[in-house]
């Protein structure tokens, strides 16, 4: 079984009182990791599924009572699929503030937070955690290193989620399948979204422009939706664990774009699917931009599991200067070009108008030859 590295985090917080809740997009293992956990924690344990109808139909109009009387002598709850049960939100109240003893434990894709179940309820009551796809350093901690790296352009091209690396040879039908049967289902579930089919045209148009600075009037035109509706639909992919923005980094230059986005995809498999373009890499036109948009995806990962607190942008000027990937923590900035050729490292150069007004800055060339350690693999 494939570790994930959330599994240390979430066990920190186990002691205490707060609710632990776990998103993530569908497909991407929250099931299998509760199971895993769950024997860290204090026994007799409840399981819940919101996918059970008598589950939803009991916890219809809950009370503290009748929350008591269900739970019983269990120490631990787990609720999997909460976002299918409609009071959600307000039954973990309940428990945490008039059942002392239970700790809650519930898991649930984007639907939690587009239909806002549980963000007001649980104010001050609750951990959230994020679990994505499986990472590379997980890949690496269950077959190798050397294993990993030969797989390369294989993740490149069809990503990391679970059934994909368990359906070996079969991954193209999985991922369409993914992409059609899950993609869009929270949004169109908890938005009621008019025209699914601008939507997925929207999708495609950022499938399309992916590490490139994105115009949303170009969107706008691609998708047939005005430029208010393209900036809410994005807002819906992300909360959804599609796509996410990096906004451009500008402190002391006129010239810096200040206002300007880039947008990537959490999968690169699920990327391609949406174009319906698996084609290996020596015959792609779009291979630097994978290339991108597996490390920026990688890394959030990685930040993500090891609770770095970080400031993400890409760097771009008005005379087209630019620089792929910044992060800002702790006032130091932390510069990162992304290159597929391997050569690149000896020939790349970062722009001197950044050079010189950031010189304390920490600058690096990412390659094939040492993405490693920027995905969280040391020596």
């Amino acid at each position: 079984m494939i570790s994930r590295h959330l599994t240390s985090r979430i066990l920190k917080r186990a002691a205490d009182s707060k609710a632990l809740i776990l998103l993530g997009p569908r497909q991407s293992g929250k099931t299998t990791l509760l199971k895993e956990i769950s024997t860290r924690f204090e026994g007799p344990i409840l399981w819940w599924d919101g996918d059970e109808a008598d589950t939803r139909s009991m916890l219809t109009d809950p009370t503290s009572t009748r929350l008591t009387s269900l739970i019983g002598s269990n120490k631990t709850l787990i609720i999997d699929e909460a976002q299918r049960i409609e009071n959600i939100g307000l039954c973990i109240k309940l428990i945490i503030d008039k059942i002392p003893g239970v700790k809650v434990i519930a898991s649930g894709s984007s639907a939690f937070e587009l239909a806002n179940k549980i963000n007001e309820p649980l104010t001050g009551r609750k951990w959230e955690f994020n679990l994505f796809p499986v990472c590379f350093a997980e890949m690496v901690e269950y077959h190798g290193l050397q294993d990993e790296l030969r797989l390369l352009e294989h993740r490149m091209l069809y990503g990391y989620y679970p059934e994909v690396l368990n359906q070996k040879g079969d991954e193209v039908e999985v991922l369409k399948q993914l992409a059609s049967s899950y993609l869009y289902k929270d949004i169109l579930t908890w938005q009621r979204i008019q025209k699914p089919d601008r939507l997925e045209r929207l999708v495609q148009a950022l499938a399309f422009q992916i590490g490139s600075e994105v115009s949303y009037n170009e969107l706008s035109r691609m998708s047939g939706l005005d430029n208010e509706t393209v900036e809410r639909y994005i807002g819906l992919l992300e909360k959804s664990f599609i796509v996410f923005r990096l906004g451009s980094f500008s402190r002391n230059l006129p010239s810096e774009l200040k206002k300007s986005r880039k947008i990537y995809f959490y999968d690169n498999g699920i990327r391609n699917a949406v174009i319906k373009q698996f084609n290996p890499l020596s015959l792609r036109s779009d291979t630097g931009a994978l290339w991108e948009n597996f490390l920026v995806s990688e890394r959030q990962k990685v930040l993500e599991y090891q609770n770095i607190n970080t400031n993400r942008f890409f760097w771009r000027t008005t005379a087209q200067q630019e620089i792929d990937y910044l992060e800002e923590r702790d006032g130091n900035i932390y510069a990162f070009e992304m290159k597929w050729n391997k050569e690149a490292k000896a020939k790349v150069r970062f722009p001197l108008t950044f050079v010189d007004n950031y010189p304390n800055s920490f600058k690096e060339i990412i390659t094939p030859k040492n993405f490693e350690s920027f995905l969280g693999i040391t020596d």
